[in-house]
């Protein structure tokens, strides 16, 4: 397997950030400048998408989250801190599954462990359809608003939608189907890390029951609701996004 690009910057204890659907490692810019003063923050671009965009894509959540393993392995990373939102949400749920020993606490971010995500603003297959008739700079734009209050009126869609525009055609359809195949939710008892959960209220890919199943069977776990937000918390609050994750990273 190709190697995946990985940003990596900063030194201490390493924090590993995983986009989701249509995203890549510059999504985290506001997160890396913010935690790179106590933590080596990486964040990976998935296979397809962002700087990995010439990588072969994968169609399983679980090659996504032996990617990422196998490319923090080649960094001799042996224990990391663990963040994911979205799809991303789904791959670190992957990642404890294969190397939960590994990760010193977990964060699922505006996501759930039902793949075909009952609730969200179109079915899985409906943006599979329009990604193949609308190409995939349009899915981009229309994908990416819903991600905002504001939607492309908030001051960091741009953010996702150059990096959305990134992602291969093959990348984002494998992604969908990935997704689509995909549910953890008989493996959410059998999460012993410590987990914080984190969801904006108003989101519309993934509804309050996809969080409540995380907080209801993941043991250790604890739920930040942030108000007046849609699924991308860390750009429409990142000063209230980045508190709620250093203050879960740094008690003991």
């Amino acid at each position: 397997m190709q190697d995946i690009f990985i940003e990596d910057v900063g030194s201490g204890a390493p924090l590993v950030l995983v986009h989701g659907f249509l995203g890549s490692s510059e999504m985290w810019t506001l997160q890396t400048d913010f935690f790179k003063n106590n933590f080596r923050v990486l964040a990976p671009a998935l296979p397809g998408f962002g700087k990995s965009n010439k990588v072969k894509s994968c169609n399983s959540i679980e090659d996504m989250a032996k990617s990422i393993l196998t490319s923090l392995e080649k960094k001799k990373i042996e224990r990391f801190y663990l963040l994911g939102h979205s799809m991303g949400g789904m791959i670190v749920q992957e990642m404890v599954k294969l190397a939960g020993e590994k990760i010193l606490k977990l964060i699922c971010y505006g996501t759930g462990p039902r793949g075909n995500m009952p609730g969200r603003f179109e079915t899985v297959d409906v943006s599979r359809e329009k990604l193949k008739t609308n190409g995939l700079d349009n899915t981009v734009y229309r994908i990416a608003k819903t991600w905002f209050i504001e939607e492309d009126k908030s001051k960091y869609f741009y953010l996702c939608e150059e990096a959305g525009k990134q992602t291969s055609l093959e990348a984002a359809d494998n992604a969908l189907v990935a997704m689509k195949n995909w549910s953890g939710v008989e493996n959410l008892k059998n999460i012993k890390n410590e987990t914080l959960i984190i969801w904006g209220d108003q989101d519309k890919a993934y509804n309050f029951n996809q969080v409540e199943t995380l907080k209801e069977n993941i043991i250790n776990s604890a739920l930040r609701i942030v108000d007046g937000c849609s699924h991308n918390v860390h750009l429409e609050k990142p000063d209230e996004f980045n508190s709620i994750v250093i203050n879960f990273l740094k008690k003991n």
